[in-house]
């Protein structure tokens, strides 16, 4: 019997309810599941039990586990049978009202210890709990879908929520093998919040037509290591609830700049373009298969030309060495020649203004992102001015290419996708810790288990360096001119002193 919670109602017998029944069951709990379509409890028990048959006929359990678990998820067909229970979960519809009226519904039924979670994923858990008569025992408790893989769980503590029922909470989860996580009740709580970088930042470089959807995609997968890029993402989520989210989320910020969403979004929405289960999103879908458009070849060139780096470039020593590996003819006098490619490799700045600003020829000036150690990224990616000749554009990709390594030329713009982005995920995290939403720690483990980032956002800011975060940022807020980009001064704190774990707690 579960030392937390032995008696435990479920409401909802949708696909989040089914896969909290079935935690809460595994846990030790005695659970009543409870729909307000019968129909729809019977499928959700039979489906978890043929969950567990699977398990047990894969020895990921025994069969006295399987008997235990079976006899402990039980049907409810009423409310008022839930009158015993120590905790009630709410999966019903994601809306306030549905969630007050059955709130306050089972205030009158359940014992005044029972506590009352809700798994909203959106709404405000102070709302749902404040018409109660006790709301110091509700709090949010917001799994993940599909409930048994995803192991992470937000617990979200009211404004009056009791400190007992938080802690109680988060034994539970833990009880369940689940990892907790508390997040403040404020929107988007940590993981929907965290997550807004990687895909408003991501529009808005396709909106610039900085490259390509899947040219993003590919970039940030293989520069940065995402599993999804974050196209790929929104066509299975479902546009519809990605762009929903990002709207609700900056409108309840009161319009922060960091996290506005983008309007090539709303527009694809509107024309039905939402992802896989419409056949079509930001790709097409045939036969359920992902139709990907294929990348342009690299180009003949049948002499490459010197290469000559600027003073300026980051990482020069290692870009050097790069070219040596690749048998470039390269020119170290102070000026290039006439015949030289010239390579820039700036940070946040874009081709244009950095080819002004050293007054190098802007026709054959070629940016690479040298943001990351070139041996820990299986793509190299190179930005043009819009007067690079072709010439030097082909060459630039031959030579980048000549290795055998993946390369892409996007247009100029401030930074390059890995740069803008990831600094932009990195600055949201920098400014939630800065609002104290949520400890670095937790906000690492959530968005690592939550958004299945290669890393959390403060350990990627950590890898590129504090300083090299803000210098991009600063630089962006130069070229753009936009507050979307001003540092968080969490960020700047750290940044302006150097410290080598940004994530560090104060």
């Amino acid at each position: 019997m579960n030392a937390f919670f032995p008696q435990v109602a479920v409401v909802g017998a949708g696909a989040m309810g089914r896969g909290i029944a079935q935690m809460a069951a595994q846990a030790g709990s005695q659970v009543l599941l409870f729909d307000q379509q019968p129909e729809a409890v019977a499928a959700a028990i039979q489906s978890v039990t043929e969950q567990w048959q699977k398990m047990q006929a894969k020895g990921k359990c025994s069969a006295e586990q399987l008997a235990g678990w079976t006899a402990g998820l039980k049907a409810a067909d009423s409310l008022q049978a839930l009158a015993g229970c120590n905790l009630v979960i709410e999966a019903i519809v994601e809306r306030l009202d549905a969630k007050v009226a059955l709130f306050s519904a089972l205030e009158a039924i359940v014992g005044e210890s029972c506590v009352l979670a809700s798994n909203t994923s959106s709404l405000s858990v102070t709302a749902i709990a404040k018409p109660l008569k006790r709301p110091g025992r509700c709090a949010g408790l917001h799994f993940f879908n599909p409930v048994p893989l995803m192991r992470l769980v937000e617990v979200i503590p009211a404004t009056h929520s009791d400190a007992a029922v938080v802690d109680a909470l988060t034994g539970y989860v833990k009880s369940m093998g689940h990892t907790p996580v508390t997040a403040c009740d404020m929107p988007g709580f940590i993981v929907n919040h965290a997550g807004r970088g990687y895909g408003t930042e991501s529009l808005r470089l396709v909106g610039e037509s900085v490259a390509d959807f899947a040219t993003v995609d590919r970039i940030l997968r293989d520069q940065m290591g995402f599993k999804l890029g974050p196209f790929e993402l929104m066509d299975l989520t479902g546009l519809d609830i990605s762009h929903t989210a990002m709207e609700s989320i900056y409108r309840q910020f009161y319009d922060e700049p960091r996290l506005r969403p983008s309007a090539q979004a709303a527009q694809r929405m509107t024309a039905g373009l939402l992802g896989r289960k419409t056949g079509a999103g930001f790709y097409r879908y045939e036969n359920g298969q992902q139709q990907v458009p294929p990348e342009p070849p690299v180009p003949q060139v049948a002499e490459l030309p010197p290469v000559w780096v600027s003073p300026r470039a980051a990482r020069r020593a290692e870009l050097y060495q790069l070219l040596k590996n690749l048998g470039a003819r390269i020119e170290t006098a102070q000026a290039p020649s006439s015949q030289a490619l010239i390579l820039v490799a700036p940070l946040g700045f874009d081709m244009t203004t950095v080819a002004a600003v050293e007054r190098l020829d802007p026709a054959r000036v070629v940016g690479i992102d040298m943001m990351l150690d070139d041996a820990a990224t299986r793509r190299r990616v190179l930005a043009t001015t819009p007067a690079t000749r072709r010439d030097m554009r082909d060459a630039a990709h031959a030579l980048f290419a000549s290795d055998g390594k993946a390369v892409s030329v996007v247009r100029d713009s401030g930074g390059f996708v890995t740069q803008r982005v990831v600094a932009h995920i990195v600055n949201i995290a920098s400014d939630m810790c800065q609002q104290g939403l949520c400890s670095p720690a937790d906000l690492e483990t959530a968005v690592t288990l939550g958004l299945g980032y290669p890393l959390g956002p403060l350990a990627m800011g950590n890898a590129i360096g504090p300083t090299n975060v803000l210098e991009i940022l600063f630089n962006l807020q130069t070229v753009y001119g936009d507050t979307r980009y001003r540092p968080s001064p969490w960020l700047r704190r750290r940044g302006a002193i150097g410290l080598s774990l940004l994530h560090e707690e104060e």
